[in-house]
């Protein structure tokens, strides 16, 4: 007979058929029946985890059979240490009780350390983490996989010939063929061009300019694109103060042996009611804006008088005035005065002067003496001089009337005319404009119009800076030089406090310091000298035209004349930052608004030290355009052995530093402090000269 299977563990119980096997069964039951009596007295046990398991999952175990037996006749107690089922279960239980334990504590000695961290181990775990990155970013340049943006230049991307003089912006041709010839064809015309990802090489015969002094009145020819006959064709007060040999141009402004510039600025001077051009100074005049300035023997003379002369003048593809006045080691730029407002602050300068620079003053309906207006300082000054002002026939005494008419609506004050020549003062009340016959003369702007700094705006027909709180006649401001420290009320027009201008002051005179510092030994290899000690006498000079990129409150070029630097500094404020040039031009400095993603107006070739810091952060933090585009237009404005200073975060002083070793410029980077994550780098140009045909 079959017997029916049944389910259990080996061994399992099967019907009795016999005594014997009754008799097992007895025994089998008395043996079930003292385990269970000993794993019910193990319930009591300390180590029990039985009770407090149930509690927490529940008792599944009960089913309706009762006293947890199964139908088949086993005991379904699922904590049942005995099989390996409950074995598992009390493993992973375990398993995750111990997992809570430990992220408990985990998160109780981490709170309580963080607490316990004093400044000075924060200093040295940042100061860890700084070395770590620095480590990183030389690990990933030596493997060639640093980059930020498409900083990858070939050796010979060098632009042709063609491009030697070139200017973007001021493309003749370019801006024809772009349909752009109803305006003045001259004019600025950013981002109609692609973009010239090349160097520019200087001319076949270029030569390193004279220092200055001497440069100011020798240049060498091959260095500007001007010719013989342009030479010679040259106004008449310029013909007289040029003479042309096989290999240099000089300028003959020191002579006294010939009527010239020195009389002219006497004449202007008396004009005004001074002794001479020295005492201008005295009558509150220190920044010029010189308008189509010939060659820039106006402001080159007027410079021993610590005046301060920007040179002006349309883009010249030949015969610039602005390249060689640069060349000469003048302050200037390329900038037309009969498109839009130039990108100058209104209420920038003390004096304007025209000497027979081109403008018709009458056109447009006065437009042109609106913008002049615009620039000028209350109580300032502006000089014309032009055959218009002794007219004979009765067209140009028409012109010349309606000028006399206009400036007067202006407000502005004809001190005097001799020969030629006439001086203006502006009016140093406001009231004046109140008090001028109705409907005479321009409106005056509302705020909505009349903008601080404008950058390349159309012109206005209205008389701006009116609204300024800038307005101070020139002659209640200090006196230069102590009109380079403004006061605490002329600060506060800026939201600035004095001890905030202090420090910044401090500052950037410790910093160029450092500069010249580390500079010196390598400039003056061949004439040694201190650390400290004066520059040495020309031709040695270091360096005469400085561009500060980023020239933020102007503490640059500050320090540089309070160190006795013979240096003049374009102080740029990008576009792309908070405007401070209002403040800098009050300060008796000179400067322009620009936006870095486009080229700069000037000719290549024309700054000895180029300065930028924090630009780089500044400008490539809104991905407008790259440190390469950056970094080429550095080169093309920077003269051959010319030096750049770059202030910056590391990252970014090491994306310039793999550029210029791909150019093999001579690049060093140093460490200003040491719980600082700012870098300087300071690199020489290449003299990479062209090859003849």
């Amino acid at each position: 007979m079959s017997r029916p299977l049944q389910r259990g563990v080996s061994g399992g119980v099967r019907v009795p058929e016999s005594g014997h096997d009754l008799w097992d069964s007895q025994s089998k039951d008395k043996t079930e029946k003292e385990d269970l009596d000993k794993r019910g007295s193990s319930d009591h046990s300390p180590f029990a985890l039985r009770f407090p398991l149930r509690l927490i999952l529940g008792n599944n175990s009960d089913s309706k059979y009762g006293n947890g037996i199964v139908e088949n006749g086993f005991a379904s107690d699922p904590f049942s240490v005995g099989t390996p089922r409950s074995r598992l279960k009390l493993m992973l239980l375990s398993l995750k009780f111990s997992l809570v334990f430990i992220v408990v504590l985990a998160l109780t000695g981490s709170f309580w350390w963080t607490l316990s961290i004093s400044s000075s181990s924060r200093g040295h775990i940042y100061h860890g983490y700084r070395r770590l990155q620095e480590k990183l970013v030389s690990d990933l340049l030596d493997i060639g996989e640093f980059s930020r943006g498409p900083l990858r230049l070939k050796e010979s991307e060098f632009c042709s010939q063609e491009f030697e003089n070139f200017v973007p912006c001021y493309n003749v041709s370019e801006n024809v063929e772009l349909g752009v010839s109803d305006v003045n064809e001259f004019d600025r015309q950013c981002g109609h061009e692609p973009r010239q990802n090349c160097l520019v090489l200087p001319p076949l015969n270029y030569k390193i300019p004279f220092r200055w002094p001497t440069g100011k009145d020798v240049i060498w020819i091959a260095n500007v694109k001007i010719t013989a006959q342009e030479v010679l064709s040259s106004g008449s007060l310029t013909k007289r103060m040029m003479m042309l040999d096989e290999e240099q141009i000089s300028f003959r402004s020191a002579s006294h042996m010939f009527d010239g510039v020195e009389d002219y600025s006497h004449q202007i001077a008396e004009m005004i009611g001074l002794r001479n051009e020295s005492s201008f100074i005295q009558a509150g005049v220190r920044t010029i804006l010189d308008i189509g300035c010939g060659y820039g023997s106006f402001g080159a003379h007027l410079f021993d008088s610590q005046l301060l002369t920007m040179c002006i003048a349309n883009y010249e593809p030949s015969g610039s005035q602005v390249q060689l006045s640069l060349e000469r080691g003048l302050p200037a730029m390329i900038a037309s005065f009969t498109s839009k407002q130039l990108p100058y602050p209104s209420l920038s300068f003390d004096m304007l002067h025209c000497a027979r620079c081109g403008i018709d003053w009458d056109q447009k309906d006065g437009i042109f003496l609106i913008e002049a207006d615009r620039l000028l300082k209350p109580g300032g000054y502006f000089v014309w001089t032009s055959p218009l002002t002794n007219a004979r026939n009765k067209e140009n005494q028409k012109r010349w009337r309606f000028i006399q008419d206009f400036t007067l609506n202006l407000c502005w004050e004809m001190l005097s005319q001799q020969d030629e020549t006439v001086v203006w003062k502006k009016t140093s009340k406001k009231s004046c404009y109140a008090s001028r016959k109705t409907r005479s003369g321009p409106s005056l702007c509302g705020r909505g119009i009349d903008v601080e700094s404008p950058y390349y705006r159309e012109l206005q027909n209205c008389i701006g800076g009116i609204q300024s709180r800038r307005w101070v006649p020139i002659d209640k401001r200090e006196r230069w030089p102590s009109r380079a420290n403004l006061n605490k009320n002329e600060l506060a027009i800026y939201g600035l406090q004095p001890d905030e201008f202090t420090e910044d002051s401090d500052s950037w005179r410790t910093a160029v310091q450092n500069y010249w510092s580390l500079l010196s030994p390598l400039i003056f290899s061949d004439h040694p000298k201190r650390p400290g000690d004066e520059d040495p006498s020309p031709p040695y000079n270091m360096f005469r035209n400085v561009l500060d990129m980023n020239a933020h409150l102007g503490g640059f070029n500050s320090a540089l004349l309070q160190a006795r630097k013979s240096v003049w500094v374009m102080n740029v404020v990008p576009i792309s930052g908070p405007n401070y040039l209002p403040l800098i031009q009050d300060r008796g400095f000179v400067g322009v608004l620009h936006d870095w993603c486009e080229a700069f107006p000037t000719y290549p070739r024309t700054y000895d030290l180029v300065h930028a810091a924090g630009l780089l952060s500044l400008e490539t933090e809104q991905h407008r355009c790259t440190i390469l585009d950056l970094f080429i237009e550095i080169d093309r404005i920077l003269r051959p052995e010319g030096w750049v200073i770059i202030r910056d975060t590391l990252p970014l002083i090491e994306s310039v530093r793999a550029l210029t070793a791909q150019l093999k410029w001579d690049a060093r980077v140093i460490e200003i402090e040491s719980d600082s994550d700012q870098r300087l780098l300071i690199c020489q140009k290449p003299f990479f000269k062209r090859q003849a045909s």
